[in-house]
């Protein structure tokens, strides 16, 4: 090939991944926004400082560790040598590094308004530093024992896992990874009384509806560009996308009986959904699976926040954890041939990549949370948590016209 086609071609792939990191970036401040609405108003500050720390220090614990873990690439040489072929490899690093983040941001909505600063921070880190890379790796990355084509499940079953953007490998691993936290934190004060749920005002639904649409906008980057490759872009993950996301938002408006919270979240349970077959399924096939998505999340988010109790303050378990797991195995369904799809799924390996990643996920945080806790406590004290996170650790508060006379 033309040397200066090789550079055109090479410089469009790094554009076309620098696009897709760009657009995953910007749903952290979706993130912020969903959480900061989600809690009460003495939380605010604390919601969006911690996910720009998050991403700052995710940022280094992936540069350093956690993708020379996953792909067997570190960027130790020096300049020349890293960024040849206009720097593919740090485009992307950069947008897997965006992926890597929506980690703590999950574990941090399910824990909200209740968790020590650094402490938190700390886990997270270790998190993105060991458990996440070494299930990126095993379907993504350099092992690929589950997603590789010479891999344990496609020599076993005749086809590896399938996870195009990962429903499981990102999603259902970080709300697995956030239960333990979320456990091993306990609910907050006064959210049940004498065995009976007492929810808490949310500070802000126009934060909530604003975080939801920040993050369908960049979806659209998270799904597309998982391609990878200009070359290998697809408009059918596009529409998928889309048709997921209204189903999301359909059916849980109607569960919900309007109610605007699970609306918008029920269009990113649809988003979750539709991540690992995004790539193979028919466009009616993602209407079903976001709709089912945004059923799993309005249900499941009432089963563990009223019935068992577990205090998840965003719902990061059933809309990240179950709504993950509903997207790994939805894409052995539905992307089988016979049912419209593309093919070259197998269901056996569908369930099977998807219980590892989740089981990984919850042994794991349960491990380096449960380590966390002894050594240094998760949780703020009783007075602290009364008066606040923002006051308690950050020394401010987001309506401070509201203390003047």
């Amino acid at each position: 090939m033309d040397t200066s086609l090789q550079d055109f071609m090479n410089g469009s792939n790094v554009l076309f991944l620098i696009w897709g990191a760009v657009l995953v970036f910007s749903m952290h401040a979706g993130f912020a926004f969903l959480e900061a609405g989600s809690v009460r108003k003495r939380s605010v500050v604390n919601a969006f400082t911690r996910i720009v720390t998050d991403w700052a220090a995710t940022a280094i614990v992936y540069f350093f560790i956690g993708f020379p873990i996953a792909y067997g690439i570190n960027f130790l040489g020096s300049a020349a040598e890293i960024s040849s072929a206009q720097g593919f490899d740090l485009a992307h690093f950069f947008f897997l590094m965006a992926f890597a983040a929506v980690i703590p941001a999950v574990i941090s909505g399910g824990i909200a308004e209740r968790a020590k600063f650094y402490p938190y921070m700390i886990a997270s880190a270790i998190l993105i530093g060991t458990v996440y890379p070494f299930f990126e790796s095993m379907v993504w990355g350099q092992l690929g024992t589950l997603g590789g084509a010479d891999g344990f499940l496609a020599a076993t079953f005749g086809a590896p896992f399938h996870d195009f953007a990962g429903s499981v490998v990102v999603h259902a691993v970080a709300g697995w990874i956030a239960l333990p936290a979320i456990l091993l934190l306990g609910p907050r004060l006064l959210r049940y009384r004498e065995g009976k749920s007492t929810p808490l005002p949310v500070s802000s639904v126009p934060y909530i509806a604003l975080g939801s649409w920040f993050l369908m906008i960049g979806w659209f980057g998270f799904n597309i560009a998982s391609a990878v490759t200009l070359d290998a872009m697809s408009g059918l993950v596009a529409v998928n996308s889309l048709l997921a996301m209204v189903g999301g938002i359909l059916v849980a408006n109607f569960i919900s009986k309007r109610d605007a919270v699970f609306i918008h979240n029920g269009a990113l349970a649809g988003l979750v959904a539709i991540c690992a077959g995004s790539d193979i399924v028919h466009p009616i096939s993602a209407l079903v699976i976001g709709g089912i998505g945004g059923a799993v999340f309005v249900k499941g988010f009432l089963y563990a926040n009223e019935k068992w109790q577990i205090d998840d303050v965003l719902g990061v378990w059933p809309l990240h954890g179950l709504v993950g797991v509903w997207g790994g195995i939805s894409a052995g369904i539905f992307g089988v041939t016979s049912m419209g799809g593309l093919g070259g799924v197998s269901l056996a390996s569908q369930i099977i990549g998807t219980a590892a990643g989740a089981g990984i996920a919850f042994a794991g945080s349960y491990l380096i949370f449960g380590v966390i806790k002894r050594l240094a406590g998760l949780r703020l004290t009783p007075q602290e948590e009364q008066i606040g996170p923002d006051l308690i650790v950050h020394r401010s508060r987001a309506y401070p016209e509201q203390e003047m006379v």
